[in-house]
């Protein structure tokens, strides 16, 4: 127990140690205010605009609270840290010249940055992979899909990755409908699902619109309806009008036809 208390009692055990907690609880506390500003975003733009810039600022203080933690611990183990950093500048300006891929990533994060070129929440497309903006640090840009795939970009490809969110996107939807059912009430119904559509965060609403029947079909009138929002609200948006129009269809009692098979057991 002795041995113990000794150990514990020692500079370099307890000072360790109670530095390392400060800046966690530093790092922590920076977290929260960060999530506080924020919140106090008048609109989303602003807010993933702030939120871009913060994720490249807790980057920056991470590395920065780690740097300040070694160097202590350094310090109070003995070793001459004055020296040590003279030497890591030395050093520094040698590696810059084999890090160069590195320091072009750190430098295009920051061009990112300051030209609004994208931020965190925008969706982009890079080569063949398109997602939403889930990190943006100092080397790297990560950006997720639809499936959750999550792909890595090197800062310094920023000439490749084009922002789809600068644009608006549309989509049309096909609704294939009975054809006893009366055309009048059929329209009126989508019409009433239209206006709901309009109502969406990201809609263009003077776009917008029923456009009317897009095909007789062997076994249906086929209806469409064309809706505009930002491209990575796209697919999100089909599913929730389609799931609106399913439950419109089922309230007014309008059939949707479909494939039915007869079965005949040949006696």
């Amino acid at each position: 127990m002795k041995v113990v208390l000794d150990f514990l009692s020692k500079k370099q055990v307890y000072g360790t140690v109670i530095f390392t907690i400060v800046a966690f609880i530093i790092y922590k506390l920076f977290i929260v205010l960060v999530d506080k500003v924020i919140a106090k975003s008048k609109n989303e733009l602003e807010r993933k605009k702030k939120r871009t810039v913060i994720e490249l600022i807790k980057n920056i203080g991470k590395y920065a609270l780690i740097l300040l933690v070694i160097i202590f611990i350094l310090d109070l183990n003995g070793v001459k840290v004055t020296s040590l950093i003279a030497s890591l500048g030395v050093a520094s300006a040698v590696s810059a010249l084999a890090l160069q891929d590195t320091l072009k990533d750190i430098i295009s994060g920051t061009s990112i940055i300051m030209d609004n070129y994208y931020v965190v929440g925008d969706y982009v497309k890079y080569k063949n992979f398109t997602g939403t903006v889930i990190q943006l640090g100092l080397r790297s840009t990560k950006i997720m899909d639809f499936d959750g795939q999550v792909y890595t970009i090197a800062n310094r490809n920023i000439d490749e990755i084009i922002n789809l969110s600068q644009k608006t996107a549309s989509s049309l939807i096909v609704i294939p409908t009975a054809y006893e059912e009366k055309l009048e009430k059929v329209e009126k119904i989508l019409n009433e699902v239209v206006e709901e559509i309009k109502t969406w965060e990201t809609i263009d609403s003077d776009k917008t619109a029923y456009i009317g029947i897009t095909e007789l079909a062997d076994s249906s009138v086929n209806y469409g309806i064309r809706y505009y929002c930002s491209p990575g609200k796209v697919w999100q948006y089909k599913r929730d009008a389609l799931r609106l129009i399913k439950s419109k269809y089922d309230k007014n009692n309008i059939k949707i036809p479909y494939n039915q098979i007869e079965v005949h057991n040949g006696k």
